[in-house]
């Protein structure tokens, strides 16, 4: 196929907070320099910030450097956190407050911010434009390019206009070329391109495997009374056991609304499980049930997160190309905190591009990231919190949340010995005849819901007549092994109704409704015989988040 071309000096693939704090940060060094480096970003979201899902509190730490005047070019994180409450759920009727003594060091938000992250992200993609910096949403990058010496030349967008079957439609219209001497992925949690990328050049091979979580979302209108701008809340234990990783949060933002969400583990071993249905569990709680009640759900939306923390960071360079934030797992899983790191790797990105951009030998594409990622702050956090997520899943939650205290509090993150987690979350499912099948109560459609409902309230949309960007290795499996080994889990880990088993003429089939898709990628990491792969849809598809 033949397709047009456009060169640039970099390439940044994703436009979430890693990304586009890598684009403003390599702008500013260009003016700076006095160069007219060529800097094109690539979104597979229809706008800049419409696939944009986090809790979200935020610390500022990696603004202020990137925008010392942020408060002044309205930068819209205008609600700081005033109060911070944690809960430990023994039941749907009770629960404990934790004393702010006993909270573990990096679970505390002084300072922090209440936000939007699809909005921040929003404005960010504004600065970057009055940059000069080329911005493409719309344009999901499906292809990565490489020389005869498997060095990366650049990424090829999505081809339009293919139909179910992958022919031409009357409306094709091929992807582009887009070439560069470095490219940086930036594609968030799971990443397409990027997940490629490790397993074509082994870049974990020393690295524990990534651990993920589900985090569901949803926002509410409440009454003003109930109102309390700036609270956080976060929770542990039920609807969790003991041995299943997963807790809570509720942030109350401006204008009445509150933020609240469950994130699970997607290490838990009981196939039965439902994420989905364990979120609305929890929002009966009183805790939170009261602030929500005679509310009205607004918004939802669903991404995974990853947590491995510092054992689990991959390889982070190849020539001609970088992995930054959630791409190659910076949050702190500790603090559930992950776009300031995003945003300051990305800019430390920036900044060793940048050096190797400022050097005569053109060929010459080898930069100092790793070795500026080891000496900044971002790596000094993740070390300290290195055990957080390793001995949850050693000690279970209780004993693990009490270790995480002694271990930050006491010890500030410098015990003599680091713990590890090598099993992949995939593996860990026991078989369903093992387990004990959970019965979830019907929604009340007051607290609870349905998730087609909620899918609705995304705002998804595919083009139906497109390839399946939910692609089996193996047609067979979901039937053949993964009904009978484990009552195919994708039915219930899955938060937007995509896959269903369905009986048909006295035989069961499985069926995709891929349509419903909002790109959590729950399915390529939780599917128990790695069969299903993530890839983008048609570009624009998907969520449509307003204030995510």
């Amino acid at each position: 196929m033949t397709r047009e071309s456009m060169e640039f000096d970099v390439i940044i693939v994703g436009g979430g907070p890693s990304g586009l704090s890598a684009a403003i940060k390599l702008a500013q060094i260009s003016q700076e320099k006095g160069k007219d480096w060529q800097i094109a970003l690539v979104e597979k979201g229809s706008e800049i910030g419409t696939h944009i899902i986090s809790g979200a509190v935020v610390e500022p730490t990696a603004l202020n450097e990137l925008f010392p005047n942020w408060k002044e070019l309205g930068a819209p994180m205008t609600t700081a956190v005033t109060n911070d409450e944690f809960y430990y759920f023994r039941s749907q009727e009770k629960s404990i407050k934790v004393p702010h003594m006993l909270i573990p060091s990096p679970m505390k938000n002084d300072g922090n911010y209440i936000i939007s992250l699809g909005n921040l992200c929003r404005w960010l993609g504004e600065q970057a434009e009055n940059l000069g910096i080329n911005i493409f949403p719309g344009f999901p990058a499906t292809e990565i390019i490489f020389d005869d010496k498997s060095q990366v030349k650049g990424v090829i967008t999505q081809d339009m206009g293919l139909d179910n079957k992958g022919e031409q439609k009357g409306s094709f219209e091929a992807g582009y070329e887009l070439l560069a001497k470095h490219t940086i992925f930036s594609e968030g949690c799971r990443g397409h391109l990027g997940k490629q990328l490790i397993e074509k050049f082994n870049l974990d091979a020393d690295s524990d495997p990534q651990h993920y979580g589900l985090g569901i979302k949803e926002i509410w209108q409440i009454d003003d009374e109930k109102s309390n701008p700036g609270k956080v809340v976060h929770t542990l234990g039920w609807p969790m056991n003991n041995h299943t990783e997963g807790g809570g949060f509720l942030y109350h933002v401006e204008q009445g609304k509150v933020s609240l969400g469950f994130i699970t583990a997607l290490n838990y071993d009981n196939p039965y499980l439902s994420p989905f249905e364990e979120f609305q569990r929890w929002k009966h709680n009183p805790v939170i049930k009261n602030v929500i009640e005679n509310g009205k759900r607004i918004s939802y939306g669903a991404r995974a997160l990853n947590k491995g923390g510092l054992q689990s960071l991959p390889q982070l360079e190849i020539p001609g190309a970088l992995l930054t934030g959630c791409e190659a797992g910076f949050l702190n899983p500790a603090k559930i905190k992950g776009t300031h790191t995003a945003m300051k790797t990305g800019m430390i990105a920036a900044e060793s591009i940048a050096d190797n951009l400022m050097l005569e030998d053109s060929d010459n594409v080898s930069t100092e990231y790793t070795s500026n990622i080891q000496s900044s702050w971002v790596y000094t956090e993740l070390k300290r919190a290195r055990n957080f997520e390793p001995s949850l899943n050693k000690f279970g939650t209780f004993f693990g949340a009490a270790f995480t205290f002694i271990d930050q509090n006491i010890f500030r993150g410098k015990m003599p010995f680091t713990l590890h987690n090598k099993k992949p979350d995939y593996a860990c499912l026991k078989p369903a005849s093992s387990c004990k099948e959970i019965k979830y109560n019907k929604p009340d459609n007051k607290i609870s819901f349905d998730r087609l409902s909620s899918v609705f309230l995304s705002s998804t949309n595919h083009e139906e007549d497109q390839p399946c960007h939910l692609q089996l290795k193996d047609s067979d499996t979901p039937i053949k092994i993964n009904l009978p080994q484990w009552d195919e889990p994708a039915q219930r880990y899955c938060p937007a109704a995509v896959y269903e088993v369905v009986e048909e003429n006295n035989s069961k089939s499985f069926r995709i409704n891929a349509q419903n898709c909002v790109h959590c990628k729950t399915c390529d990491i939780k599917d128990p015989s790695q069969n299903i792969t993530w890839v983008t849809p048609e570009g624009g598809g998907g969520p449509n988040y307003s204030n995510m």
